[in-house]
């Protein structure tokens, strides 16, 4: 169930009522700008498909060219910190195997 308040949505369980938001930046370490420039559409598809598979909402995304900004709705039963880490380590290793010659 959504309940509209502005432009955020307040969802609510049986005993529970959350609005979950987290702005996360990732940058790679020395903040290498070709990275990005090369790889900038298949971060995407990947940040998007580990955040699917974990039941979480992007609300707004952005690629800069040496950082990435999103602010995402996670659900209550998900620490923030917990899905932080999942979201870096498996989206490195995906990057990872499909770019290893960079």
């Amino acid at each position: 169930m959504f309940k509209k308040d502005g432009n955020n949505e307040i969802k609510t369980l049986s005993h529970s009522t959350y609005r979950c938001q987290y702005h996360i930046v990732f940058a790679p370490k020395y903040r290498r700008k070709e990275i990005y420039g090369q790889l900038k559409k298949d971060i995407g598809e990947i940040l998007r498909k580990l955040c699917e598979q974990k039941g979480v909402e992007i609300i707004e995304a952005e690629m800069c060219p040496d950082h990435v900004h999103m602010l995402v709705r996670i659900p209550p039963n998900i620490s923030g910190s917990s899905f932080v880490g999942y979201l870096k380590g498996k989206s490195t290793l995906m990057i990872f195997e499909r770019h290893a010659n960079l």
